[in-house]
């Protein structure tokens, strides 16, 4: 939804939308954040507007004079900032890209387009205003790489040179701002692109350089792919699955598709937090590669130590915890459904010991594995994913039932400890968890059972 067009078209003096909003526009892009440079007051504007549209104003930056009016269900918002200069071609020789250089004054008359940036758009290219852009701001080196993979345009080269020499400089730009941007390259749906050009300008380095890293790192004659190339096939597959998870799972599309598509933390559903772990899931290899006596090449305690690495990295960008601690546990567990496929043929135990180590990520975690899987060609690949799919197809059911549901003890605490003469505690807590698994394997129904266990087990134990 956008800002009502009439309370905008009513707002007093001179003012122009400018920036995203007018690109968008031009390329039929749907928008709900307008940018609008105004001539007069912004702190008066702004109250007009809200009071006009039923909205809140309020200030978005004492130091340049910007207002922000937001709908009150936050489906739209407006940022008013004072002109910048005597005129409009001033303020628009300040911004970023020509593309974002373009003013549509709201009185109506011609767009203002002093650097070419209606032709730019034409031509699908993201060209620089001026070789000081990137200096100016060193965020935009890294917006650059985000335009270029949400509207799909090429990228100037003298453009690409000026963003790569001020890539460094991002290690000084705050780390809301990095994330902001990172988030929505991330969750693209050509996120990919992205990356490769973060990765040719030098912006990786700065920004994520444990990523950078893997870079060369080889892996074992399992692998077809080095480490970091392996992690954006695992990336590749992971968003595939996203978008179509019934190509790998038909009998569970729907479910598995309500579960990506949930909200999660910071903006982002559970399918695009998915990305950070598959792009994170190895991130500690470059710290554990180690090669036997035999040459053999290893990575023990990645998955441990990865979940360590990517916990700080997101602690890093100022992210929530939530989101930090969902992704660290992705990685922490993206390997256990590989270890269980040397166990088959599974016990309904070994299924229960998988969802509760997983615990809250099973589903997740089942789907990242798959991801993973399906970027390794290496030696016997064939077979190895053949069986790995064959595994996670019959847990995937299991992750769905178990998050939906959690399994309990068939008797509750208070309950058991006066059949058996338990008080509470420890040993308390371990009786109803092995009850709970025995439960789950169809060991045991109902609260006799389940009591007649527990005896059981103290008897064993005293």
């Amino acid at each position: 939804m956008s800002p009502p067009p009439l309370a905008l078209a009513d707002l007093p003096g001179d003012a122009w939308l400018v920036g995203g909003a007018v690109r968008d526009g031009l390329l039929q892009r749907p928008t709900a954040d307008c940018d609008v440079v105004v001539s007069g007051d912004p702190r008066r504007i702004a109250r007009a507007l809200a009071r006009a549209a039923g909205a809140h104003a309020f200030v978005l930056s004492v130091q340049f004079g910007a207002w922000r009016v937001a709908a009150r269900d936050r489906s739209w918002q407006v940022d008013l900032l004072p002109l910048a200069g005597e005129a409009i071609e001033d303020d628009l020789s300040h911004r970023d890209l020509t593309v974002n250089a373009i003013a549509q004054p709201l009185r109506g008359g011609e767009y203002v387009d002093p650097f070419g940036g209606l032709q730019d758009l034409r031509a699908g290219r993201l060209r620089m205003v001026s070789a000081a852009a990137f200096a100016q701001d060193p965020l935009r080196a890294l917006r650059l790489a985000r335009l270029h993979c949400e509207l799909g345009f090429a990228v100037d080269p003298a453009t690409a040179a000026a963003a790569g020499a001020s890539a460094a400089a991002l290690a000084e730009v705050a780390p809301e701002r990095i994330f902001a941007e990172l988030a929505r390259i991330m969750t693209a749906p050509d996120a990919l692109r992205g990356l490769a050009l973060m990765d040719s300008l030098g912006v990786t380095e700065a920004v994520l350089p444990e990523l950078a890293a893997l870079r060369g790192v080889q892996q074992s004659r399992y692998h077809h792919l080095d480490a970091h190339e392996h992690t954006r096939a695992a990336l590749a597959e992971t968003i595939e699955l996203e978008r179509a998870p019934g190509r790998w799972f038909p009998e569970y599309a729907d479910a598995v598709s309500a579960l990506l598509a949930e909200p999660l933390a910071d903006g982002m559903t559970r399918g695009q937090a998915l990305r950070f772990g598959a792009l994170l899931h190895d991130v500690a290899k470059p710290l554990t590669r180690a090669v036997s006596a035999e040459g053999r090449v290893t990575f023990t305690g990645h998955d441990a130590a990865g979940a360590e690495v990517a916990s700080g990295m997101l602690a890093r960008l100022r992210t929530s915890a939530r989101l930090s601690e969902h992704v660290a546990a992705l990685v922490r567990h993206h390997l256990r459904l590989g270890f269980l496929v040397h166990e088959r043929p599974l016990t309904r135990r070994a299924v229960y010991g998988y969802l509760r180590a997983c615990e809250p990520v099973g589903v997740d975690v089942t789907l990242l594995s798959v991801a993973d899987r399906l970027a390794t060609h290496g030696r016997g690949a064939d077979a190895a994913i053949a069986r790995h799919l064959e595994l996670a197809r019959r847990l995937l059911p299991d992750a769905l039932t178990w998050r939906a549901e959690r399994p309990r003890p068939p008797v509750r605490g208070d309950e058991l400890a006066r059949a058996v003469g338990l008080a509470p505690g420890p040993e308390l807590g371990r009786i109803l968890g092995e009850l709970e698994q025995a439960s789950f394997a169809g060991e045991i129904a109902g609260r006799e059972q389940a009591i007649e266990r527990a005896r059981e087990l103290l008897s064993v134990e005293r």
